[in-house]
């Protein structure tokens, strides 16, 4: 399982990205293990106020409907268009290509309330002891 050091992770296996006040979001190898093979991604639409915890968008898999939950405070600034063609990016690269969206985020101390690597690799254990 990766879990990238460089990263910060939410409860509900998103992880941040956090470059100056952007923020780029995607959902964990974990989460994309999970879900099973990616169909389709419902996007948020650019310059939407997304407020931290708040159900942002969807993604589809043989196996599921799962809500993407935004971790920070902010605007989204951009949308990976690619996963309109290409939703299997997020099985196949969930940390680089299959990134979901960026934010501009109003408060970048709120990346402090998230999860580092080490305590992501302890939510994965207590919720799935075989990871």
């Amino acid at each position: 399982m990766d879990i990238p050091e460089d990263l910060r992770y939410s409860r509900e296996h998103e992880w941040v990205r956090l470059t100056g006040s952007v923020a780029r979001i995607g959902i964990t190898d974990f989460a994309q293990d999970s879900l099973g093979d990616v169909v389709f991604v419902q996007l948020p639409d650019v310059g939407l106020d997304a407020v931290a915890g708040a159900s942002i968008s969807e993604i589809e898999s043989t196996k599921s409907v799962s809500d993407v939950y935004v971790p920070l405070t902010g605007v989204v600034s951009a949308v990976n268009e690619a996963l309109g063609d290409q939703p299997e990016l997020v099985n196949q690269d969930p940390y680089g290509t299959g990134w979901m969206f960026e934010l501009e985020v109003t408060d970048v101390s709120e990346v402090d309330g998230l999860l580092d690597a080490a305590a992501y690799r302890q939510l994965i254990s207590a919720e799935d002891p075989e990871h």
